[in-house]
């Protein structure tokens, strides 16, 4: 399936998840937020939330500074 991710097509096969996806690039699921099809997505729901072909995903990561 073709979704796109932060404004870049990517190839996903199979079903996937937002928590399949967040383990599938390595990011720490405290410290991202998701929003799916311009609706912010709670972490809650990311395990029953399917991503389908042409959704459109933005996964924001928090950063720290000083």
């Amino acid at each position: 399936m073709r979704i796109i991710v932060n404004g870049k097509e990517e190839i996903l096969e199979g079903d996937l998840t937002i928590t399949g996806l967040i383990a599938l690039k390595e990011l720490n699921p405290d410290a991202v937020i998701v929003e799916h099809n311009s609706s912010l997505v709670k972490k809650e729901s990311w395990g029953n939330m399917v991503i389908k072909d042409n959704d459109r995903l933005e996964i924001l990561r928090f950063v720290g500074g000083g």
